[in-house]
């Protein structure tokens, strides 16, 4: 894998809390991110909005 390919050590997803949402989380660990820390939501008014940590590979 060149320098350019690597995945990023750490990210923080957020969005919408609905299926598209837990959709993108999902495909995260499947290439191999892992969870970091607990989810966190607040409300906007209109909807919740989740934010997730995850971190790449084995720690």
């Amino acid at each position: 894998m060149t320098e350019d390919a690597r995945p990023m050590p750490y990210r923080l997803i957020t969005g919408k809390d609905d299926a598209a949402f837990c959709e993108r989380i999902s495909a995260l660990l499947d290439e191999g991110y892992l969870l970091h820390g607990s989810p966190s939501v607040t409300f906007n008014g209109t909807d919740v909005i989740a934010a997730q940590a995850v971190v790449w590979g084995p720690q």
